[in-house]
């Protein structure tokens, strides 16, 4: 395996190299361009997958066309891991572009290395650009608190712009489905309290909910590949607040910790109660979500009787089943009853200049991006051609909002379709605010895949607003480059303990009462004090 890696780091390099080679003659012109009246070049580094081609792609086209623009494309893969290498060969290779656009979920310039780069000169302070030619963007900034914080340095410096992708389903993550076909067979309700749904979970384990005559029913089930996904923080919520990532909290604007609270301690004893009496799928804390997707689909008939999932298309994609899930609403306990809240937006540098654009490309690229910080450049870059990929609403259709005036409605591609490539897709998602993804035409079948959207904003309202007063906003603190190093080993550490000890306790390797002492005064070896002490600091500095 080490062999293969290194291998692939090789040929990665290369190309690097090769590329940037190519690009020094490209360089030259480009100079030589801008004193000119042809279009303005600009080296681009990108991620692109087998259905779209960055050069020949026809957003391409009409961007260099209405803004005057000739792009030389760097690209890689959509592989994660492969395209991180390649930016950082781009960057350390010392001949990197002058314009980074990346896609968040693939590989993008964390705030840490905005910071670092800002602070050596490499990528450039976007401030003036905006406030002088993106009237769109600043007024964005100007609206939108958390856009602005997680765009904003401590030093006042935006060095690079994160899409803005106010998914509303996504702001309410960690959901649970349950089956409510099962529910009515046995003349149940759907469960209010944590007491409710133990009892719910015992009719579905003993009780025969589909028919066959077998005890081979799962009652519940999730992953931890995704946190969004494994049944802790649904479950928890009823005990004590659980985000699921930072597992901070806010009290009158001081950060705690809540995995070595009392609440918490009581949310492991309930879940442990449910998985001695096998309520709660093993598999929950261990196995992927492909194996989740074949428990979900069984051949010989549904087994699953609920998911602590985002959206059920998670854990079953069988139509037929998939129909059978209905969402649960928070549940009460002893501790009142929460729903965890995560800004959508992933904080970071997808769109990023560096020091080797001219005023010029600065000036052309920003009013690019401007254009796609409105509803008709955000549909053209992210969807396509009007009447290829994506028509106007007809006379009856409906917005996924109540009340909201329809904006678009996509055409569903074809089997056998060629690729249309007629947008940047996920590269393009800069401008999707509530209020424009509300706009968006869906059937009003919520069990069609036509109306998946509308089931998944439907799903949300039952979880909004839940969340506690104060909620901790780990998607907008930013570290310095000179803690960064420490911070990420205090977070690894700490989330590895507070995993392997809930595990253990929920398993009952450990024994909750006899170990808790014990395992609460172990945050001290791990310096939960001073992370904590640097979460307030980068609160404090927050300008929210």
């Amino acid at each position: 395996m080490k062999k293969k890696s290194f291998f692939a780091f090789i040929f990665i390099l290369i190309s690097v190299l090769m590329i940037t080679g190519c690009n020094k003659e490209e360089a030259s012109k480009k100079k030589k361009g801008s004193e000119s009246d042809g279009p303005v070049r600009i080296s681009v580094f990108s991620q692109q997958d087998a259905s779209r081609n960055l050069e020949t792609n026809s957003f391409t086209k009409f961007v260099e066309k209405e803004f005057n623009i000739k792009f030389d494309w760097q690209v890689t893969t959509y592989d994660a891991t492969v395209a991180a290498e390649a930016r950082n060969i781009s960057l350390a290779s010392g001949d990197y572009p002058d314009l980074f656009l990346l896609i968040p979920w693939v590989d993008q310039f964390s705030q840490t290395d905005l910071l670092r780069y800002g602070k050596q000169g490499v990528v450039l302070p976007l401030n003036d650009l905006i406030r002088d030619h993106a009237p769109n963007i600043q007024r964005l900034l100007d609206e939108h608190m958390y856009y602005k914080a997680m765009s904003t340095a401590p030093d006042g410096n935006i060095y690079g712009l994160p899409q803005l992708i106010e998914c509303y389903h996504c702001s309410y993550p960690n959901k649970y489905w349950m089956n409510t076909a099962w529910l009515e067979k046995l003349g149940l309700e759907q469960p209010r309290t944590v007491d409710d749904l133990r009892e719910v979970l015992l009719a579905f384990k003993n009780k025969d909910p589909n028919g066959n005559g077998k005890a081979d029913e799962v009652p519940l089930s999730g992953t931890p590949e995704r946190f969004h996904d494994i049944p802790l923080p649904y479950l928890m919520n009823g005990f004590i607040y659980d985000d699921a990532i930072s597992r901070l909290i806010l009290d009158n604007g001081k950060v705690d910790f809540v995995a070595n609270k009392e609440g918490w301690k009581e949310g492991l004893k309930y879940i442990q109660t449910l998985y001695k009496e096998g309520l709660i799928d093993p598999g929950s804390f261990t196995q992927n979500a492909e194996a989740l997707q074949k428990l979900g689909n069984n051949a010989d008939g549904e087994i699953l009787g609920s998911g602590t999932v985002m959206h059920p298309g998670i854990f079953v994609s069988e139509p037929e089943y998939q129909k059978d899930y209905d969402p649960v609403a928070p549940l009460e306990g002893p501790n009142g009853s929460f729903a965890v809240y995560n800004y959508p937006s992933s904080p970071g540098g997808t769109f990023v200049l560096t020091n080797k654009a001219s005023e010029e490309v600065q000036i052309a690229a920003i009013k690019m991006l401007d254009y796609m910080f409105t509803p008709e450049g955000s549909t053209r870059a992210h969807f396509g051609e009007e009447g290829k990929s994506w028509k106007r609403p007809e006379e009856g259709d409906k917005a996924i909002e109540e009340g909201v005036e329809p904006f678009l409605k996509t055409i569903p591609g074809v089997e056998g379709e060629e690729p249309r490539n007629d947008s940047w897709g996920a590269a393009a998602q800069y401008f999707h605010p509530k209020e424009y993804r509300d706009s968006w035409v869906q059937v009003e079948d919520i069990y069609s895949s036509e109306g998946y959207e509308r089931r998944l904003q439907e799903a949300t309202k039952l979880y909004d607003g839940k969340q506690p007063k104060e909620v901790f906003p780990h998607w907008t603190v930013w570290i310095e480059p000179e803690l960064a190093d420490e911070v990420a080993m205090m977070e690894t550490n700490i989330k590895d303990y507070i995993e392997q000890n809930a595990l253990q306790f929920i398993t009952g390797a450990k024994d909750i009462d006899k170990e808790w002492d014990s395992y609460v005064k172990g945050y001290d070896q791990l310096n939960l004090p001073r992370y904590l002490e640097i979460m307030q600091k980068a609160y404090d500095n927050l300008d929210l």
